[in-house]
């Protein structure tokens, strides 16, 4: 067992595991758990990895403010990091999160601006564009931008990528990703590209989304809403390298929030919304596959953050997705 001087040094090394009881066609399908990591989520890496590198380049100092835009588990991390270091945190979050995330991130310290989901990049109430606002008006303030900041990708470049390949046992043929920021996919498919460059990177995109379209022809389409949090967008971040990615699917919020339900009931795994899509895609895939393919997605986090949401029969029926209950039964 691993001996940890500070929770900080819990963040990684999550385990793999196989997924026996799915039909996972010709394909043996592993889920990188990433719900494991102290704060729940994979955004502790890229949390650890941003403030680490504002640190190193002299841009943080005592009594610094971290702002940031997020759907909950960046924020989660951050301030889990925050906390640790000594920093104020400040998160700008759009208003169909889960209300599990915002009462985690307020009894970590963290001040929370709810702001509106209804609105697109430009809009002075659109969460980056608010975060990047209260950050310049706040003395100290310091804007992390995950969805520009090279520190994201790196994290999963550096340690993410290294962990999967090894546990694989140097065999991966295709990697099964969402994009929230990006930095998952950017850094996967950069660390891939140098020891394993026939392993292929597919995307998993909400109904909704635009980043399917653009996968499939370089266009960016009219972007719809959606229930689950934490991946898809309206726009192509700027860390978001999908030029290794072959393939997308797009999936909608019943077959997300059935796909957890099942994992859970089947494998013992209470994951998330977007591990979810995740989830779902990486089925379509292997149930596709004439061929016999090892294959890897993220369980990106823990389920019980949406327990007053997919998990819970009563959510699901006031918002019409009663069919997932009947299947269930």
């Amino acid at each position: 067992m691993q001996k940890a001087d500070t929770v900080l040094d819990l963040i990684g090394n999550t385990p793999l595991l196989k997924v026996r009881k799915l039909d996972t066609g010709r394909c043996e399908l592993f889920l990188k758990l990433e719900n494991q990591n102290p704060g729940g989520s994979i955004k502790d890496r890229i949390a650890l990895s941003m403030i680490t590198a504002a640190e190193r380049e002299g841009k943080l100092r005592p009594g610094s403010t971290l702002v940031e835009a997020t759907a909950g588990n960046t924020g989660l991390g951050l301030a889990l990091v925050a906390a640790q270091k000594g920093y104020k945190l400040a998160l700008v979050i759009p208003d169909k999160m889960s209300q599990e995330k915002i009462s985690h991130l307020r009894a970590l310290g963290a001040r929370i601006v709810i702001t509106r989901s209804d609105v697109e990049k430009g809009h002075p109430e659109y969460y980056q564009e608010m975060a990047e606002r209260i950050a310049k008006e706040t003395p100290g303030g310091f804007y992390i931008n995950q969805f520009g900041n090279p520190a994201n990708p790196e994290a999963h470049e550096k340690t993410t990528g290294p962990e999967i390949w090894e546990q694989m046992e140097h065999k991966v043929d295709a990697v099964v990703c969402g994009v929230g920021s990006g930095g998952t996919v950017t850094g996967l498919s950069r660390y891939f590209a140098r020891v394993s460059a026939e392993t292929e990177f597919i995307l998993a995109d909400p109904a909704g989304s635009v980043l399917a379209g653009y996968v499939k022809d370089r266009t960016l389409g009219k972007a719809g809403s959606w229930f689950v949090e934490g991946i898809g967008e309206d726009f192509v971040p700027s860390i978001a390298d999908l030029s290794r990615v072959t393939k997308a699917y797009t999936i909608g919020d019943a077959e997300s929030f059935a796909a957890a339900r099942e994992l859970l009931r089947a494998e013992g795994v209470l994951a998330g919304s977007s591990s979810g899509t995740l989830l779902a895609a990486a089925l379509r895939y292997c149930r596709e596959s004439a061929a016999p393919k090892r294959v890897v997605t993220i369980v990106a986090d823990s389920g019980n953050k949406y327990l007053s949401k997919m998990f819970n029969d009563n959510w699901l029926a006031d918002h019409g997705f009663g069919s997932i209950i009947r299947a269930d039964r």
